[in-house]
């Protein structure tokens, strides 16, 4: 089998997910074609009528917060750690100019 008519020159996929990426091009390209001759059957015409549709367009922002915030949350959870760690620094610098004896292990949890 020879390549489809109309295919262009790649380079071999080489990841996963290029060879994904490459797949998802060639399909949107033959959609496309389809769409353009008349020949595309209805579920290609429904998928590309959902993504124009506001409510799709609607989920795709939601997603994107919703990506937003467990970025946040995630920053969030680093700059606590970074804050007890601090907390932890500081106390035992206390503890070692007021004489006392600090003994590490006492304080490490990990």
């Amino acid at each position: 089998m020879g390549r489809p008519k109309g295919s262009r020159n790649r380079r071999p996929a080489t990841t996963p997910q290029a060879h994904e990426n490459q797949l998802i091009s060639l399909a949107a390209d033959l959609a496309e074609r389809q769409l353009v001759e008349g020949t595309a059957s209805a579920a290609v015409i429904t998928h590309f009528l959902k993504l124009a549709s506001s409510r799709e367009q609607l989920e795709q922002e939601r997603l994107q917060r919703e990506n937003l915030l467990l970025s946040a949350k995630v920053d969030q959870m680093a700059s606590t750690r970074r804050i007890e760690e601090l907390y932890e620094t500081a106390l035992n610098a206390m503890r070692s100019y007021s004489g006392r004896e600090v003994d590490l292990d006492e304080y490490d949890d990990g």
